[in-house]
């Protein structure tokens, strides 16, 4: 009962430092799932040997389908509970951190599997069909995708005054509640001015207080299982054989613009991302030759003079006093 208090606390503690309901859902539950595995209610007894012990079963854990946890499951879960010992300690609820000392584990960054060559994204994005209401609002929705690469989840939260249309950007709530402003393409401006101006009223007749930008037929906010299942359905019609979800359009964006010469901290930026090493994995799965980008980009590379006559000699330096 005490450790639920605590948890209740955390959950709480959480939700000031604005983070995700994702992540403050994880976090919490993985929490709760290791003080109820390891069994003692004072949390001034945890020591580093009953963590480490907990964290290594977790690598001989198996499923119900004999599976092990994943690369990224585990780090989770060992995050989560590092994050929860450091809130005991600045709470004052424990003096020494117990979990201070144990590092999480390396997590594995695999390349996007799914990104869409252009010509699948253009196919894909002439699907819904411009002759119904649902079909100019998913058309908004991919257009907006494919111009911003932003996520699922941050399309759901946008409100009608969130993007400027007149000023061509759009104003993201991103993880941790960090807003950006990322621009809007011409084609993305189109049809969201289009879904604004002819769509969005009749669906909103019955609940004028709606703000979301994206509405259902009901005038409710779209979720994001409704873009998740709409987005399969027209990579299907589009005869787009591997699987799509609306985060391979964030991955097609993002190669796109690398793949065009786009300033990898802009393209940071544009994503949300909150390292650097994250997007570099857009330049690893184009398969880019850095020595190739080197010569070409770096201004002394670009010097046609003949340097022969500096090259280094060993006869032209002056020996010292006591060399040979």
């Amino acid at each position: 009962m005490i450790n639920d208090e605590l948890v209740f606390k955390f959950k709480e503690y959480l939700k000031v430092l604005n983070r995700s309901a994702a992540t403050i859902k994880y976090y919490t539950d993985y929490t709760k799932e290791f003080l109820d595995a390891a069994g003692i209610d004072d949390v001034k007894a945890f020591t580093r040997a009953v963590i480490e012990n907990y964290i290594a079963g977790l690598y001989d854990h198996r499923t119900k389908a004999g599976k092990p946890y994943s690369n990224g499951t585990i780090c989770l879960k060992v995050r989560s509970i590092k994050r929860f010992f450091e809130f005991l300690e600045q709470s004052n609820i424990i003096f020494i951190d117990p979990a201070e000392a144990i590092k999480e584990p390396q997590k594995v960054k695999r390349l996007p599997k799914r990104v869409l060559t252009r010509k699948q994204t253009l196919s894909l994005l002439d699907q819904p069909n411009l002759g119904t209401r649902i079909g100019i609002r998913d058309r908004a929705i991919l257009e907006l995708f494919d111009s911003s690469g932003i996520r699922t989840e941050e399309l759901c939260r946008l409100t009608i005054y969130d993007a400027d249309l007149t000023g061509k950007v759009l104003r993201v709530k991103g993880k941790g509640q960090k807003d950006r402003v990322v621009p809007l393409g011409k084609h993305a401006v189109k049809f969201i001015r289009e879904y604004v101006t002819k769509v969005r009223p009749h669906y909103t007749k019955k609940n004028r207080s709606s703000r979301h930008l994206f509405v259902d037929i009901h005038g409710k906010p779209i979720g994001k299982q409704t873009v998740g299942v709409m987005v399969r359905k027209y990579a299907k019609a589009a005869k787009i054989k591997r699987a799509v979800s609306p985060h391979a359009l964030r991955h097609g964006f993002a190669t796109a613009l690398i793949k065009n010469g786009a300033d990898l901290m802009a393209v940071q930026k544009m994503l949300g991302h909150a390292y650097p090493s994250t997007t570099q994995i857009y330049i690893r799965s184009l398969g880019l030759d850095i020595k190739s980008v080197h010569q070409k980009t770096h201004p002394r590379e670009k010097d046609k003079a003949d340097r022969k006559s500096i090259k280094p000699s060993i006869e032209r330096i002056r020996p010292q006093h006591g060399s040979e």
